[in-house]
């Protein structure tokens, strides 16, 4: 019995609090709370069942007894899950399904969509590929901005979401843009998104074999440099021994090496 009571606070701590723009998000997460709770009859139907009579059949009461409960703790639900700030502007009524509609009606959800839609679209429009996330993530971020896009009414054509992606591209796949451009046959999502995988994965060894070789180039260039060095250090030391020795003799090598050493 407390395992359940505390299953049932949990959902109801998990639901989005309405606040007058977010109808669509709170309604979807009040109708899977209370269907998980076997608790949505009285806002899937408008039909209310007959009072209880002297007269009513066990069904008919086992019927009604489900329905009470359901409206009531729907109505309990949502009045819970409501900003405190929203709540004197609800008009009162006793029945859930009429209360969800009267919360639909004073809602600015669609106000607030508009402005949704506008973003998604910018974003799905000029989103660009920059190396840093797996193509992988990057496509399935745009297929989610255009499934989000659905949801609210503007449905995003498969093929127009291929031709997102390919404008998506960096100029490292120009060569792939090419190709897909000669070719008859048109990608869905799935055929672009496995060819798009395998391209960076040829891209990005490329780049690394690239690293590389520059890498070497740097390192050999370097050691030649640094052996020319100590050659020159070398004679240099060698000079000033010599000088140091004060012989006439002497001092004219030191003139000769200084003469080599320039010329080479």
């Amino acid at each position: 019995m407390l395992a359940a009571s505390s299953n049932v606070f949990a959902s109801v701590n998990s639901v989005v609090k309405f606040n007058g723009l977010n109808y669509g998000e709170w309604f979807e997460q009040i109708r899977f709370t209370l269907g998980v709770m076997a608790l949505d009859s009285a806002i899937l139907t408008d039909e209310e069942p007959s009072a209880i009579t002297v007269d009513s059949s066990e069904s008919e009461k086992s019927r009604y007894e489900r329905w009470e409960r359901s409206n009531r703790l729907s109505l309990n639900l949502m009045r819970l899950t409501m900003a405190e700030s929203i709540k004197p502007s609800i008009p009162k009524t006793e029945k859930a399904r009429e209360f969800l509609e009267k919360i639909k009606e004073c809602s600015q959800s669609e106000l607030a969509d508009k402005s949704i839609v506008g973003s998604l679209m910018n974003e799905l429009t000029t989103k660009k590929f920059d190396w840093s996330q797996p193509i992988h993530d990057h496509l399935t971020h745009m297929s989610n901005l255009a499934a989000k896009l659905t949801t609210l009414g503007i449905e995003v054509h498969e093929q127009f979401l291929v031709q997102f992606i390919m404008n998506s591209l960096p100029l490292e796949f120009s060569q792939f843009q090419v190709n897909y451009n000669t070719i008859k046959d048109k990608w869905n999502f799935k055929e672009l998104k496995a060819m798009l995988i395998q391209e960076e994965g040829r891209l990005r060894k490329m780049k690394d074999q690239v690293a590389n070789l520059v890498g070497l180039g740097s390192a050999s260039s370097s050691k030649r440099t640094t052996s020319r060095k100590d050659k020159r250090n070398i004679i240099v030391d060698r000079c000033i021994y010599i000088k140091i020795s004060g012989s006439n003799k002497f001092n004219t090598r030191i003139h000769r090496n200084r003469r080599w050493s320039t010329t080479k």
